[in-house]
């Protein structure tokens, strides 16, 4: 079931954080000054000796403790570098291979942040602890089990490097970013899908959802966007509020992932006397960005995996079975959304009015995004004609409701079309037939098949 407003906004937020290289090392070597202040303050209370430490701990002279400390500030930082230069290694390949909007994916990668703040935090420590060693009262003051947790943690960074070095490896081959894709997908669909709360039949204050927006169309105010970027992010339960204290009705004509151009209209106000108090207010219940993401834009996780398709089909690239991969996981999702998925559209106060008309992404076009431009990108390619026929088999099984078989039928439609104008040869012709003939057989009014098939 779909989750509440405020859960949706933490997990926009949440991903917003997410996606950066410094808050994990930031917080990773807040972490480190909190386990020197520790550590030091045993050292000084063993310096006074109030105590005396384990025989474990490391001890030895000043200069000597110097030394240990600088020698191993100096490979911490040596491997951060490195760590550093593999990640960018990392980030180019995935633009070039995987296309220039993969690479958030891999900047929010939290085996990379983590290894980066294990590293800085190391080397944040260390130094701390190369600091604190000085005079005392009763002599050279050396901070011995700070020490030794440095070196302890010089040992775990080894570890951390090998993981590192593996999850890189792993990280970039192409079924792996895929199914991470699709993986992400899947659970905004579970986040962004449940029941529209406007279930017909049920009883509900005010006028209906039509006569509501034909009157916004007659005589409602818009809202201008105050600036362009892509709509990322839409607070409705903040707009509800807004609204009802206007005594508005708000029409929103574009979703998350729409490109929004300065001046566009934003929203559309009902009554128009409202406009003015709603456009105040209005900015704290959007958010406009440089980029998209996954949070309130399904069809977002769709267009990535398009992508990484069409790039395989491409003549430079010429990579049909990452294309296949692509189909199957973009089948996997939509088998999903086939069925119980209904975006809410309509959004209510406490009174049942409705305060909030959004737009959404619906079934139909979001089985046209999946499967088009792949289609369009494949001609004279019986392979991915069959995977995607397939795959259309797959969904059609997961759903009886007529509309949206019909839209599975159209799809499947073009693909034979499509091969019969494309695939030279008649046996890949007849293997694509084949797998048509078998979806038509799904339907629940089988219709007579054409003569040629």
């Amino acid at each position: 079931m779909m989750r509440g407003g405020a859960f949706l906004e933490a997990d926009w937020r949440r991903e917003t954080l997410r996606t950066n290289l410094w808050l994990v090392p930031a917080v990773e070597a807040a972490v480190a000054a909190a386990l020197f202040a520790c550590t030091v303050l045993l050292d000084r209370s063993a310096y006074n000796g109030r105590f005396s430490l384990p025989t474990w701990v490391l001890s030895g002279a000043a200069d000597g403790a110097r030394q240990i400390l600088t020698t191993v500030a100096a490979a911490i930082i040596t491997v951060v570098g490195l760590v550093f230069s593999i990640t960018i290694v990392a980030l180019t390949l995935a633009s070039t291979q995987f296309g220039p909007r993969m690479l958030r994916n891999f900047i929010r990668d939290r085996g990379t942040q983590l290894t980066l703040g294990t590293f800085v935090a190391t080397f944040f420590y260390t130094v701390l602890v190369l600091v604190a060693i000085g005079p005392g009262p009763h002599g050279d003051f050396v901070p011995h089990l700070s020490i030794t947790v440095s070196l302890a943690l010089t040992v775990v960074d080894l570890a951390v490097l090998i993981y590192f070095i593996h999850h890189i490896a792993t990280m970039i081959q192409l079924p792996q970013v895929i199914a991470s894709i699709a993986d992400d997908l899947g659970r905004a669909i579970e986040t962004q899908g449940g029941t529209d709360t406007d279930v017909p039949g049920t009883l509900r204050a005010g006028p209906t959802e039509d006569e509501l927006i034909r009157r916004i169309e007659s005589s409602g105010a818009t809202i201008p966007t105050p600036a362009s970027g892509y709509l990322q992010y839409i607070r409705h339960e903040r707009l509800v509020l807004i609204a009802t204290e206007s005594g508005a009705v708000l029409h929103l004509p574009y979703r998350p992932g729409h490109f929004l151009v300065r001046g566009q209209p934003l929203a559309t106000v009902w009554p128009a006397e409202a406009a003015p108090e709603v456009a105040q207010e209005l900015t704290r219940g959007h958010v406009t960005g440089p980029y998209r993401t996954l949070t309130q834009d399904v069809s977002f996780g769709v267009d990535q995996l398009v992508e990484i398709a069409i790039r395989a089909l491409s003549s430079a690239v010429n990579d049909t079975f990452t294309a296949l991969t692509c189909i199957d996981w973009l089948s996997e999702c939509l088998c999903r959304i086939t069925t119980g998925w209904h975006p809410q559209r309509v959004h209510r106060d406490v009174s049942g009015h409705i305060r909030v008309i959004a737009y959404q992404a619906d079934y139909d076009r979001l089985v046209q995004r999946a499967f088009e431009k792949i289609r369009q990108s494949a001609p004279g390619m019986p392979a991915v004609m069959i995977r995607q026929l397939d795959g259309l088999h797959k969904i059609m099984e997961q759903t009886s409701a007529p509309a949206r078989r019909q839209v599975l039928l159209e799809q499947a439609a073009m693909i034979q079309r499509s091969c019969d104008a494309s695939v030279p040869e008649e046996a890949d012709r007849l293997d694509v037939r084949r797998r048509y003939r078998a979806l038509l057989a799904l339907r629940d009014d089988v219709e007579p098949a054409p003569a040629e098939l």
